[in-house]
């Protein structure tokens, strides 16, 4: 019988390989987007275990295969991110489709609201905010030109505001009233 490794030592010396030819240190701007990226979706999976909107858990599992597709090509080398090209227009219309459904059956509230009305909710707002860091340095990427494909920032911008609707249509689901942020 032998026993199965989980890890490879490679990254010992503090680098970490690339889709392609070479390593960066793990603290490069791209490994940071990446691990950012990769949080939001382990974020997002608190989010589908803790989901009791029926549509919420299919449309959160569909974005993280999503993510996974999204985390590959940042992770390409400039030469081979075509090849990893998944994550185009295709999937922020599919991105905003999701979000105009939650729309139909939830009103947006009128003002900034306190995320921990309820736990899926508050998983969703979690995530939302990862997914702010992530789009922040992948912003960065593609403004130094590390990384091209533009799409990949507009789906995480509509990413956070599915996280925001998703939050709201948890909070529905639950039965309770969204907590605005100011009183009164």
């Amino acid at each position: 019988m032998s026993i199965q490794k989980f890890y490879t030592t490679t990254g010992d010396d503090g680098s970490t390989g690339l889709l392609g030819e070479g390593r960066v240190p793990k603290d490069h701007p791209r490994m940071e987007a990446i691990g950012a990226i990769d949080e939001a979706g382990a974020c997002l999976g608190l989010a589908r275990a803790h989901a009791q909107a029926p549509q919420a858990a299919a449309f959160l599992e569909e974005v993280q295969r999503h993510l996974y597709r999204l985390m590959a090509e940042v992770a390409a080398t400039p030469e081979n991110a075509a090849q990893f090209r998944s994550i185009g227009s295709e999937q922020v219309a599919w991105l905003e489709a999701r979000i105009a459904e939650i729309g139909e059956s939830v009103p947006a509230p009128k003002a900034f609201i306190l995320p921990g009305d309820s736990v899926g909710g508050a998983y969703l707002d979690l995530a939302r905010t990862v997914v702010r860091r992530a789009e922040r340095r992948l912003a960065a990427l593609i403004r130094s030109g590390e990384v091209e494909n533009r799409e990949l920032l507009r789906y995480l911008n509509r990413l956070s505001s599915l996280c925001y609707a998703l939050e709201l249509l948890e909070n529905h689901t639950a039965g309770v009233t969204t907590t605005k942020a100011k009183e009164g």
